[in-house]
């Protein structure tokens, strides 16, 4: 099967240099009268939209504000990290403001994309299916812009917004109802199994319909109102059932084989960011070298990940004998024969009592030829299996407080002996927040499956962010052997300033540049005009 990187030196043509988020059209794009006229040239339209259009929202904001903000990450001399940990971002920070550069160039680039499609003579079923695909790039970029800045401008044309670059921006539910209209279109038109590795199917776009349906049942009675909306739960238990009982993934059998380079695109893959191997500025994964412990790891001198740790909160959530905690973080006595093959594996020896970061740490070129300085070559996880599993546990907890059904218990319970863990025989939503935070941690996902809390019990997630005690650096001690960790009483514990926890923490600045182009961003929420019906039924008949 043709691999989807393969097809990214002519997709390079058309994606050029992107300036500001809304209203810059790509530069170096191919006429589209001379470029879409077969299947072809659709694989080659909709292949950046894999890579080059997320890169600066995976580079840093991905981990930074998904494991970073909800504390399983905490760097205190690392800027893409700290002001998120510490609830201190402002509409200058970095990674935020580039994290919504990169959302809304996902966007425009699907918008750009399903234009040209459209205008094209090709079939009107092979068009279908590649308007899906960039219509479930779209649908996720603005469920992200959703759950993290709430209101937001909502845009289908480009040549639009260069006319007039002066939009209002719609209320989030606007935002998720949009979200849903594009992942809904592609789980009918996308296809069963996927034409190349890494490539959508219908099934993960159900996959990703359970994850925002999901979301979306928290919002429709408000922050405190202690309930979810049962219509979107029933929808969401039924998206993961979709996905997982006729779309064509399988659980790995090993954890820890999920992060390895050679098991890109592995069965468990529902959509990856496509990184190329050995790929230029743009097309490659960073994540590697600012994670790695030192430079033995990758092999020269891109090895910045020493201060970069797990939190002490997060360390409390590994049981005993749980797998995932080698896999996720590094510590003292670790041992890994994928890294520095050619002298018989790595074993940590660092000399500290913190635990660096291993998700993403891939080993040197020598160990990994797709590997280079600064790729690691690894495909960013955007949705897996694993994490379908427990959407559709937490669709079936649902509003009760705690239950015993025979596949939610199954689903959860097959990633925990993966693991090396016993099974559970009931689940209560404390479970189910566990579970998610030790099977997703470092992929991005933490913060979301808190904001998702926030829309109906806010201020129990008010109170969980404050439990987390984020001012204070606790020295302690850690048991590699046990996943045990142990403070420190010989050493001093050490403070810092940290923003409060109050509503405000749920919703991110708006980037300061984008306000100043456009001071509607300050303005009230306009409703937007929605031109096609929801198509949900269709999808569950």
């Amino acid at each position: 099967m043709k691999n989807i990187v393969k097809t990214l030196f002519v997709a390079g043509l058309l994606v050029g240099s992107y300036g500001c988020s809304l209203d810059v059209e790509p530069n170096d794009q191919i006429a589209k009268e001379n470029f879409f006229k077969s299947e072809q040239d659709f694989q080659a339209a909709t292949a950046p939209l894999y890579n080059k259009v997320w890169f600066s929202f995976n580079d840093k904001f991905y981990f930074g504000l998904g494991d970073g903000r909800s504390y399983n990450l905490y760097a205190p001399y690392s800027d893409y990290i700290y002001p998120f940990s510490d609830l201190t971002e402002t509409g200058l920070t970095g990674p935020l403001v580039e994290a919504w550069r990169s959302l809304y160039v996902v966007i425009q680039q699907s918008n750009n994309t399903i234009e040209a499609i459209r205008q094209s003579n090709v079939s009107e079923d092979i068009k279908n299916q590649y308007i899906a695909e960039a219509r479930f790039m779209r649908g996720t970029a603005y469920w992200y812009v959703a759950s993290l800045w709430g209101d937001a401008i909502i845009t289908t044309s480009q040549s639009e917004i260069i006319s007039n670059p002066l939009i209002p921006k719609s209320p989030r539910t606007d935002v998720f109802e949009f979200a849903l209209r594009d992942l809904e279109f592609a789980a009918k038109y996308l296809p069963e199994t996927a034409g190349q590795a890494g490539r959508l199917t219908k099934y993960a776009a159900y996959g990703m319909l359970s994850r925002v349906y999901l979301s979306y049942s928290g919002l429709v009675d408000g922050p405190n109102s202690g309930t979810r909306d049962q219509e979107l739960l029933d929808l969401a238990k039924m998206a993961a059932a979709k996905a997982i009982n006729e779309g064509p993934y399988a659980l790995m059998g090993d954890y820890a084989d999920l992060f390895k380079v050679e098991n890109n695109n592995n069965s468990e893959s529902m959509f990856a960011l496509q990184w190329v191997p050995n790929g230029d500025w743009g097309v490659n994964n960073t994540h590697q070298a600012y994670f790695a412990l030192n430079s033995e790891i990758t092999g020269d001198d891109a090895a910045w990940g020493a201060w970069t740790r797990a939190s002490y909160d997060v360390l409390l959530e590994y049981e005993q004998n749980d797998q995932r905690r080698e896999a996720t973080w590094m510590a003292d006595g670790d041992f890994y024969p994928e890294i520095n093959k050619a002298n018989g594996g790595y074993l940590v020896e660092h000399e500290n009592t913190y635990l660096n970061v291993k998700k993403g740490v891939v080993g040197s070129t020598k160990d990994n030829p797709a590997t280079s300085r600064m790729n690691s070559g690894l495909n960013t996880y955007m949705l897996r299996l694993g994490e379908v599993y427990l959407n559709y546990a937490e669709a079936v907890l649902g509003n009760n407080a705690s239950t015993s059904d025979a596949t939610a218990l199954m689903y959860v319970n097959e990633l925990r002996e993966r693991a090396g863990l016993d099974p559970k025989s009931s689940l209560t939503f404390a479970d189910l927040l566990h579970e998610r935070r030790v099977e997703l941690a470092m992929e991005g996902q933490f913060w979301y499956d808190l904001v998702r809390w926030s829309y109906y019990e806010q201020q129990e997630v008010i109170n969980y962010i404050d439990n987390q005690d984020r001012a204070t650096i606790l020295p302690f001690t850690y048991n590699a052997a046990t996943n045990t960790v142990t403070i420190d009483e010989t050493v001093d514990a050490t403070t810092r300033a940290v923003g409060d926890a109050d509503a405000s923490i749920f919703f991110l600045p708006y980037p300061e540049s984008e306000v100043v182009q456009n001071p509607l961003l300050r303005e009230e929420a306009v409703p937007y005009e929605f031109t096609e019906e929801r198509i949900t039924d269709e999808l569950f008949q």
